[in-house]
Formats: structure tokens, C-alpha cells, sequence
């Protein structure tokens, strides 16, 4: 478990902690919520697209020797034989292909590029899941299909005495908004309602407060 976080993940952080603190976590309207459960959690993006520090392999179909295996460089680009530098970063795996594609007609007969990605290093911090306040270790971890609320709590070694746990939120960006979800956690623990035990999604905060004495 680790809790190092990247620079989108940082900013959520950033933008909950500053929600938290004017709004005193207050929830999102209902609709919202409503929206924000609605998403698929199973995936954070539709498409994948690809970024600086995936490894991707290129394939040209009988040209092993134009066939590589190369990270996408910082600059977001990667540098393929013959065709030199290519744009990566940003775009699809299959946009990708159909660019080299495209660049390499100048030098053989209908060529025919497949992209694979052989490492998502660009999504590592984006897919993690976090959870901060009162538990005994907060915690950033990879997102897994099918987590939910009680799986990141307990991972999180659980909550500390001080907790007001039906006072949890969890925090879901949606096109580009934070919704604030209300967790009935207590409700989960003790009394096995698990009416509010969501499903989790890539990049999903949850925030559990503590009491107020």
C-alpha cells in the first residue's frame, strides 16, 4: 500500500479538501448523485488513450524487423524504424497504428500495424483509489473490479474510535466535476444495511471525517 499520489490525483485531493472545508461535506445535489452512480466503475475511461511512460509494441505484419517494443518518452512520442518520431501520447493504440500505418506506405506495400500496450504506466496513480481521515492507515491502491466501499475501508485497516462514520463521503469526478456521494458507513459496519456499500471506481476519494466533540 502506498501513499504516494500524482498530480490528478493530488488536485482531487486538493479540490475535496477545499469542498470539505467550505461546504462542511455537504452532499451533491440529488441528481448528481444520482449521476455519479450511474457511470461505469468498472472502467475509468471509455477508450484507452495512451501517455508518457506506457510501453507499447509495435507490430508490423511481415516486417519483424520494423516490429519494436519502445516506452512513450516524456515528450509523448515514440520513435518507430523508418518512420522516425510519431506522436503517441494522447492518442488511441489504434490511431496510433493507422498513423504508422499511414507513414510507412512511402516504403513497403500495404503495410499492417498492430499497437499493443505492454504497460500502462500512464494510468498507474490516475486508476488508484484513496481513502483518507479517520482510519487507521489512509491509503492509495490500484483499483480492482468489483471493490467496494467496505472493501477500501477494510483494506484501510478500518476506522479509528473518533470517526463519525455515517458522515462519510466519497468523492467521484464525473466530465470534469467532484460529486460528493453521502456513505452511511456506521449503517454498513454495524447495523448491515449496505445500502450505501457502492461500488468503486477509478480515482474514487473517501473521506471519513471525525467527530466532533
Amino acid at each position: 500500500m502506498s501513499r504516494m499520489y500524482s498530480l490528478p490525483g493530488l488536485a482531487l485531493l486538493l479540490t475535496v479538501t477545499l469542498i470539505s472545508g467550505c461546504a462542511g461535506h455537504s452532499p451533491s445535489s440529488r441528481d448528481k448523485i444520482q449521476r455519479a452512480l450511474s457511470v461505469n466503475t468498472a472502467t475509468s475511461v471509455e477508450e484507452y488513450v495512451l501517455g508518457a511512460t506506457d510501453v507499447v509494441k509495435v507490430s508490423v505484419w511481415r516486417n519483424e524487423d520494423l516490429s519494436i517494443e519502445v516506452p512513450v518518452r516524456p515528450d509523448g512520442k515514440i520513435s518507430v524504424p523508418l518512420v522516425g518520431d510519431v506522436q503517441a501520447s494522447g492518442r488511441t493504440p489504434q490511431a496510433l497504428a493507422d498513423d504508422i500505418e499511414s507513414s510507412l506506405a512511402r516504403y513497403i506495400r500495404q503495410p499492417q500495424v498492430s499497437i499493443v500496450v505492454t504497460s500502462m504506466g500512464s494510468h498507474e496513480y490516475t486508476d488508484r483509489v484513496r481513502v483518507t481521515g479517520a482510519v487507521e492507515q489512509p491509503v492509495s491502491v490500484p483499483h480492482r473490479a468489483g471493490m467496494t466501499v467496505l472493501d477500501v475501508v477494510l483494506g484501510a485497516g478500518g476506522t479509528t474510535p473518533f470517526a463519525a462514520l455515517n458522515k462519510s463521503m466519497l468523492y467521484r469526478k464525473v466530465d470534469g466535476e467532484v460529486i460528493a456521494i453521502p456513505v452511511r458507513l456506521e449503517d454498513i459496519l454495524n447495523n448491515g444495511d449496505v445500502a450505501t456499500n457502492y461500488a468503486i471506481r477509478p480515482g474514487d476519494i473517501l473521506s471519513i471525517p471525525e467527530r466532533n466533540f
